[in-house]
């Protein structure tokens, strides 16, 4: 009987889903373990097969789990809300709604081929309104808290407003912006409504605050620093500058040093956690006040090096920075105005990268130095950025190396205050060996001694203090886009309340198209029903604003790490239409025992994950601060792509093995086009796109055309995408599973070969005909040989230590070793091949499910128990001794490896191949090595 995969898949796919197989519930007879994916975003491609690599490894753990008796939640969703979508919308007029829909319904369908084995009961979409509901629900939450310093955590707003009555703000410790003032209980009391507001906004985790954000005209919205490359969108590369305008904002900055602490009780990779301690930036020093002459302002600088400050020769601000248009002169304003539209257009990851570039202007100001009161002039220059720190930095040439290079490069004097250090060809960065010179009271100290005592200084002067700072900013939480969670928030006299939670969700309103209005404002404002009645707490059309009861809503949406900041706790009780999640779901499953994503998010959502999953955890919401115990990036699997050659300036295009000295230009083909031995087929070619109908092809031997391929991300756009539809049903998902796995490791990237696939096609056909034959099941109920049972055992802790370690491309190998050596010793024992199904169902499941069915077993074979590793089958009772004679091997004998040396020498003594070997002689030695050999010489 053949191995029909496509019959067998399709017949367990079907008994999942009908049996709710992998469903899991609140069962505290068995230990749990949550088991999670990084779920995709719907996009209009669908699927290639690199999207399952992380899936597959996950499932493979998941149903392990299972076998091993383990309550498993294994859920899955989509990132349903994101830009895609709405740019569709933008050119076809359909709603991302219709869009999404259709996209989810595509990736259902090739998940469900693949043979996963999720919980679709559980299953969440970031856009759905049943969702978002609760999305808006910890915006809420987040608008209405504060941190307290003292307590370390966030506290209600209503509590900060009880301090403000009674005893002002002088004496808070909070988190705020550092424009707040301090008043007296009498001033707060005093204050009109609207200032009240207006003061606590300083103070909300959610706030509203004029913000440098990344703009894009072309796409009309704000766009975070991941979506940006090379200072263009990475959607459409279009143009993005730097602009301010109001946006929420949220205040994560407020958790920098929990979010540090926290890296050390979870178990991600390091380099991840690298990652985000780099991105938090934590840094130690002090914050300088540099009085500016003929002017009444203060420019203030963050230093983690105050020993230097004697050093300082100029200094620099931000192109951002609020003081440049103000004080720059009158001979300046032209050049300083160029240079800040100029880098505008860079996106701060690019001007943080780009360290070999050097450019600035003098704003023609002088600031006043804080101990020596000489004039330092003021540069504006790209490599200080607004948002770190105070976005000025004081410019010490001699001990940093980019102000170093900017001092060269502007002929600006470089001051040197290390002792016996030479600077002429570069700064002196070392601050352990450093000994201060040439700086008044600091001179003859350390780095340590100096900077306590020029701190102490600055505090006692009134111009500077000793401070923590972090490079970790606030995010901005506004996007000026239509496919987003709407704010639950309407404006009352310009200041935001946010809305009850009994009248969530607040549903995206219908509008006419999906782009920003013709005055400026985001596609919401094109909503004719988008203003909040207060009375009849609802949704009302926009006419009806009068500002007195009805009143307008937030055209922002959320951005789309909002939905993704907390759905693993929605899955824990995704069906719940009363709270976010029930305590007793919460505290049944806890947090995430095993998750599996791409590494490119180590400073996106899983830092905005982590911060939100602290502050439900302040609000006695969630069981614990960290929502992931484990963490594991998986690698990429990547694209052979294909590129024809055209010669630079023509429409001629040349085989790769006929190029000689021509220039040429590099286009990327379909892969489609390309056979297994690189060779075009130039008709389908020509006729793919308008450009190429013309072309000239200079072809090389046999009228073939060559191609030259190269290794690079799989991508719709590099045409090198390779669709697991085709593979499925060409070699079905268990192959397509085991070969994911078989690539290499799994945290590496590796290529996709598709005739590499053959390979274990061969073996599972290889693994069917081990238990069925022409007339059927093959498999009996007889005793195994000891070597069977050692393959198996073997194989039982190879494969379970693979697992455990997450090595499961060594897992497949041992399955193909362990297969042929049973098929070799013609093994047909039920007690040897049917726990060997156990192991390979995590991996390969139809065809387990099919020969365990076939067994004569009822219940799916995901609930079988794993087997056990029993080390007694390993444990080797005899020896196969090469018996040698004057060095030189003539037979072998098996011999217990009981035996003592005078008994292993008489048993091949009394060998009749000995006697025939010896001729008669007497041996002058024996020689025996337990275990290992026997020589006779003589």
């Amino acid at each position: 009987m053949m191995y029909n995969f496509n019959e067998i898949e399709a017949k367990w796919q079907k008994y999942w889903y009908e049996n709710k197989t992998f469903q899991a519930e609140i069962n505290s007879t068995k230990p749990k373990y949550y088991v999670l994916d990084m779920f995709p975003y719907p996009s209009g491609a669908g699927l290639h097969v690199g999207h399952p690599l992380g899936y597959i490894a996950s499932d493979i753990y998941a149903r392990y789990k299972r076998h091993k008796g383990f309550n498993v939640l294994h859920p899955q969703g989509y990132d349903s809300f994101g830009l895609p979508a709405e740019q569709y919308a933008i050119q076809t007029g359909q709603h991302p709604a219709v869009t999404t829909e259709v996209n989810i319904k595509t990736y259902r369908r090739q998940l469900d081929q693949m043979g996963f084995s999720f919980d679709w009961s559980r299953e969440v979409r970031t856009s759905s309104p049943e969702y978002y509901k609760w999305t808006q629900w910890i915006f809420i939450q987040l608008f209405n808290s504060w941190y307290n310093k003292s307590t370390d955590k966030a506290n209600p707003i209503s509590k900060l407003i009880k301090i403000f009555s009674l005893e002002g703000n002088a004496n808070v410790q909070a988190v705020c912006d550092d424009s707040v003032t301090v008043f007296t209980d009498s001033d707060w009391n005093s204050f009109p409504p609207k200032q009240q507001q207006q003061i606590l906004l300083h103070y909300r985790l959610a706030y509203l605050a004029e913000t440098e954000v990344n703009w894009c005209p072309e796409l009309g919205t704000v766009l975070a620093n991941d979506e940006i490359i090379n200072g263009i969108s990475e959607r459409g590369g279009h143009q993005v500058v730097r602009k301010k305008m109001t946006q929420w904002s949220m205040r994560i900055s407020a958790y920098a040093e929990r979010l540090l602490l926290g890296l050390n009780t979870i178990d991600w990779t390091d380099a991840l956690k690298e990652s985000q301690r780099n991105w938090i930036g934590k840094s130690v020093g002090a914050l300088v006040k540099f009085g500016l002459k003929d002017c009444d302002d203060v420019i203030e600088v963050f230093t983690t090096r105050p020993d230097t400050i004697f050093g300082v020769s100029f200094m620099t601000l931000a192109p951002e920075h609020e003081l440049v248009s103000k004080i720059t002169t009158k001979n300046q304003k032209a050049s300083v105005e160029a240079y800040v539209l100029a880098t505008a257009r860079r996106s701060e990851r690019e001007r943080i990268a780009d360290v070999n570039s050097i450019s600035g202007v003098f704003t023609g100001a002088y600031a006043e130095h804080p101990f020596t009161k000489k004039p330092v002039p003021v540069w504006v220059g790209d490599y200080v950025l607004a948002g770190y720190g105070t976005g000025a930095v004081m410019a010490v040439p001699c001990g940093d190396q980019r102000d170093y290079n900017f001092a060269k490069h502007f002929n600006l004097p470089i001051p040197n205050i290390f002792e016996d250090i030479d600077i002429n060809k570069q700064a002196f960065t070392d601050k352990v060996n450093t000994i201060i010179c040439n700086s008044d009271f600091l001179n003859g100290l350390s780095f340590k001694e100096a900077s306590e005592k020029a701190i102490n200084t600055l505090e006692d002067l009134g111009c500077g203090l000793g401070k923590i700072n972090y490079r970790l900013r606030d995010a901005v939480f506004s996007r000026q886009r239509y496919w987003g969670e709407p704010f639950p928030v309407y404006y009352v006299d310009g200041m935001p309340k946010v809305i009850d939670k009994e009248f969530l969700p607040i549903s995206l309103p219908k509008v006419e198209k999906y782009l920003p209005t013709e005055n400026g404002e985001p596609p919401l404002g094109r909503a004719d029903v988008w203003a909040w009645d207060t009375l009849q707490n609802r949704v009302v059309k926009n006419s009806l604003i009068d500002h007195s009861s009805i009143f307008p809503l937030e055209l922002n949406t959320m951005p789309g790490w909002a939905g993704s900041s907390w759905y693993f706790n929605r899955y824990m009780d995704a069906n719940n239409s009363d709270e976010f999640a029930s305590q007793n779901a919460l505290n049944y499953w806890q947090e995430v025992d095993l998750y599996i994503g791409g590494s490119e998010h180590a400073t996106g959502h899983l830092l905005y994950a982590r911060f939100w999953q602290k502050f439900l955890y302040d609000l006695n919401v969630v069981p614990v601060d960290e929502f992931a115990k484990k963490l594991i990036n998986q690698g990429m699997i990547l694209g052979t792509s294909a590129f024809v050659g055209r010669i630079e300036g023509t429409n001629t295009y040349i085989s790769v093995d006929q190029i000689t000295n021509e220039t040429i230009q590099w286009i990327h083909a379909d892969v489609s086009f390309v056979n297994s031995s690189d060779e075009l087929d130039v008709v389908a070619f020509k006729t793919w796109r308008e450009e190429f109908n013309t072309a000239i092809f200079i072809t090389g031997d046999n009228h073939l055309f060559k191609v030259k391929r190269e290794v690079e991300k799989m991508s719709k756009s590099k045409y090198n995408v390779v669709n697991p539809d085709s593979i499925c049903s060409q070699y079905g998902a268990d192959s397509l599973r085991l070969y994911e796995m078989f690539l290499g490791p799994l945290e590496q990237y590796k290529p996709w070969n598709t005739a590499g696939i053959s390979g274990v096609h061969s073996f599972l056909k290889k693994l069917w005909k081990l238990y069925v034959g022409n007339l059927g099941i093959i498999v009996v109920d007889s005793e195994p040989s000891k070597d069977q049972l050692k393959t198996l055992h073997k194989t039982i802790k190879k494969v379970t230590e693979d697992i455990e370690n997450f090595s499961f491309n060594t897992s497949v190998s041992t399955f193909m070793i362990a297969v042929n050596e049973l098929a070799a010793k013609k093994c047909s024992s039920k007690k040897i091949l049917e726990p060997l199904l156990v192991l390979i169902a995590p991996y390969a499941p139809h065809i387990a499910e099919e020969l365990w069915e076939r067994l004569g077993n009822k219940d799916s074979i995901a609930t079988a128990e794993f087997p056990e590793f029993d080390p007694s089958y390993l444990v080797e009772s005899s020896k196969s001794y090469p018996i040698s004679f004057n060095g030189k091997m003539r037979f072998t004998m098996d011999l217990s490896l009981d035996l003592s040396r005078e008994a292993i020498e008489e048993a091949v003594m009394a060998n009749k191949k000995t006697q025939l070997q010896l001729e008669g002689r007497i041996p002058k030695k024996i020689i025996i090595v337990p275990g290992k050999i026997v020589n006779i010489v003589g």
